[in-house]
This record gives C-alpha cells, sequence and structure tokens, in this order.
C-alpha cells in the first residue's frame, strides 16, 4: 500500500448524496478478479450523461474527490475501492460515508475525510479552478484561498495510511516477535515432536 502524507492537486467536485457503490462501481465489472482496468467502470452511469464532470479534462488524474452525504451506501463491495484507487483517487471527501466503504477505503489505502456540509459546499466552488491540499499528519484539508479546515482521523488508520500499512504490512512489521514466539513454542513443545525411539 502507498504511503499517504500531504495529497495535493486538482478534486473532482462531484458532490452527489447517497452515491451506492452501484454507482460507484456497477454491478457488472464485478466478475473481473484484477483490480486493473476497475477505474473504466467507476461512474459508469454518471459517465453515460454528456458533460459529467468525471470526463472534465480539468479534473483529469484528480487524486481527490469531493462527494455528498453518506458516500458509499448499499452494498459491501470492495471493488469501489478498487475502482476508485484506479481512476487515481486517493481521497475522498464527503460530510458521511457508509461504515463498510470506509473501511474498504481504508484497507486499500483511500483516506476518507469527513467534514461540514458548510465546508465541502466550499470545497465544491473552489475545486471549480484551484487545487486543494490534504494533510493527513496534521489533519488538515486547504487551499489557495486560504481555507484550512481540520478533520480527525481514527489513530490506527491514521498510523496505517501514514506508513502503507495493510494488513499484511502490519503482521510482517512483527515479523521478528512472531518468529520469537514460533522459536519459544517450538522449546516448550518439544517433548511433543520428540523422535519416536526405535
Amino acid at each position: 500500500m502507498t504511503p499517504i502524507h500531504v495529497v495535493s492537486g486538482r478534486a473532482i467536485p462531484f458532490g452527489a448524496k447517497n452515491v451506492d457503490t452501484d454507482v460507484i462501481i456497477p454491478a457488472r465489472w464485478l466478475k473481473t478478479i484484477s483490480r486493473d482496468g476497475l477505474g473504466e467502470g467507476a461512474f459508469e452511469t454518471v459517465r453515460s450523461v454528456p458533460g459529467n464532470v468525471f470526463d472534465d479534462p480539468r479534473y483529469a488524474h484528480a487524486p481527490i474527490l469531493i462527494a455528498g452525504d453518506n458516500f458509499g451506501c448499499g452494498s459491501s463491495r470492495e471493488h469501489a475501492a478498487w475502482a476508485l484507487l484506479d481512476l487515481g483517487i486517493t481521497v475522498v471527501i464527503a460530510p458521511s460515508f457508509s461504515d463498510i466503504f470506509s473501511g474498504n477505503a481504508f484497507k486499500n489505502g483511500i483516506l476518507t475525510v469527513a467534514l461540514p456540509q458548510p465546508q465541502i459546499d466550499r470545497l465544491l466552488d473552489v475545486a471549480q479552478d484551484l487545487e486543494i491540499t490534504v494533510d493527513l499528519e496534521n489533519g488538515t484539508v486547504t487551499t489557495p484561498l486560504q481555507d484550512r479546515f481540520s478533520f480527525a482521523t481514527d489513530a490506527f488508520r491514521k498510523h496505517c495510511l501514514l506508513n502503507g500499512l495493510d494488513e499484511i504490512g502490519l503482521t510482517l512489521a512483527r515479523i521478528d516477535a512472531i518468529g520469537a514466539y514460533e522459536d519459544d513454542a517450538a522449546r516448550r513443545s518439544a517433548f511433543l515432536i520428540a523422535p519416536l525411539a526405535a
């Protein structure tokens, strides 16, 4: 997982509320066993409308998505997080998130930032023309217009995102302690695996 410290760039000013995972990545895209290429299907129904924000060249390769309340509701498909990553999005800012989506996003290295609606409205406005900066370590979202909004992140999630640690990474970080435990367990139970006398 790629560590997240400061993410700066254009932000897609989506803003829609109650966007469920079927909107993020339609069910027909779930047959794949690869994460690659899911960005092509991301927000497919939204992108079918001419002039949609996702196909606006101003937001090409934007690392930040600004959404509305209850983002990621609906089914628990992890493909939603994969599709966002394949689009290049590493931060989603919204007033609130579905718990399951938020968990899947975190486990895949996406930072979810919850801010009050008035701050979301301000960011949607600023994102039309300017870049936005999200600083995970300091818990701030800033703009070139001197806006500064604070957000809180669970300490464990913050540690994992700052260090790029998923479940495997967390386990490997304890490899010496695991090895020491296994060695000690083998010594303490050597009588169980002693060779049988001939």
